[in-house]
């Protein structure tokens, strides 16, 4: 639903330079591609020579933020945070879906399954025994949902997500299509020319407001929980094994792996493809850069890249002298010979 560029201003906590505040806005934009009709964003100055043939409505940028050629038909959000502006003009003017109460009645709901109020329910989605959904909870179609599952209020469970028994969910929490949630941990003892397998009774518990991406999977525990703590962002594809501790805020990015019993600190962030072993500490706050495989504790508020990972500072002095072999190996034949030749001079 459109909505005026005054309206927008004040629901985003901005206030309007140029332009014509009747104007209506009818979706957001990247600052690349933004037309007539839409707002969008500049807080990179990296990006702000897009402004100059922009045609887009209205452009949300920092207070103190410079930036020449302005189109005249372009009016300037100008705030303290373009970016949560820029946020809440997108939920405006994109609202998520919204699912209405009802349980259809191709769902398979266990009689023993306790049901909160508002819910909404897929066709062929199942539940198993003794479970219990949260009031404004939405289970998407083909979910399957175990037996002894409690999820909590305003959850969303996308399409053929897969939760297993005993996992314990909280509050705000959203599942993506995909992900299998307390699949048995990677467990064997070998023994006799055989892996025997380890029994993998726990659990997994995931606290408030955690989302976890598409085909991303978390191991149960071998005997306790595997813990996904308060406000953390797990991407797609990613692997957590059994028995980890999640902290709280924490931000693990597509195809990272951490091995089991593994302890990731708050607001510790994982970059894309990193790779962590087991009983391996991540302190609080640091950052695993992308494509880094950890084999030791990382310190709190460090940041370390590379395979074996270490400061990131080193690593990098590390990658730069490796590319400076080629040149290096050249100028050591060179002295080689020059050197064999004053032997044979001598």
């Amino acid at each position: 639903m459109p909505i005026t560029l005054k309206e927008l201003a004040a629901l985003c906590d901005a206030r309007i330079e140029g332009g014509d505040p009747s104007a209506l806005v009818y979706s957001a934009a990247d600052i690349t591609c933004a037309q007539k009709g839409q707002v969008t964003q500049l807080t990179n100055a990296k990006y702000a020579r897009y402004i100059k043939d922009s045609t887009a409505t209205a452009c949300f940028i920092a207070e103190g933020f410079l930036v020449d050629n302005i189109p005249e038909n372009t009016a300037l959000f100008i705030c303290a945070d373009p970016e949560m502006s820029f946020i809440k003009a997108v939920g405006r003017l994109h609202p998520a879906k919204a699912y209405n109460s009802q349980i259809a009645d191709q769902a398979i709901i266990d009689d023993t399954v306790t049901l909160g109020r508002e819910l909404f329910i897929g066709s062929y989605a199942v539940i198993g025994e003794y479970a219990m959904i949260g009031d404004k909870t939405a289970v998407l179609a083909g979910a399957y949902i175990g037996n002894n599952v409690s999820i909590g209020r305003n959850c969303r469970i996308h399409p053929y997500a897969v939760i297993y028994d005993n996992t314990v969910i909280g509050d705000n929490v959203i599942i993506h299509s995909g992900a299998i949630i307390g699949a048995d941990g990677f467990g064997y003892k070998f023994r006799n020319n055989a892996h025997i397998k380890v029994p993998q009774v726990g659990n997994v518990v995931i606290e408030d407001n955690v989302e976890i991406g598409a085909n991303t999977c978390i191991d149960r525990g071998a005997l306790g929980s595997t813990t996904i703590g308060v406000g953390s962002k797990i991407d797609n594809l990613v692997q957590i094994g059994h028995n980890n501790k999640i902290g709280k805020h924490v931000i693990m990015c597509g195809l990272t792996g951490v091995s089991g019993s593994c302890n990731i600190e708050d607001y510790a962030i994982l970059a894309g493809s990193s790779g962590v072993a087991d009983h391996v500490t991540i302190g609080q706050g640091a950052v695993v850069l992308a494509r880094s495989g950890v084999a030791g504790d990382v310190a709190a508020g460090s940041q370390v890249f590379g395979s074996p990972a270490k400061d990131k500072k080193t690593a990098y002095k590390e990658q730069i002298a490796i590319s400076k072999l080629p040149e290096l190996l050249k100028k050591v034949k060179t002295l080689e010979e020059e050197i064999r030749q004053l032997k044979n001079q001598g």
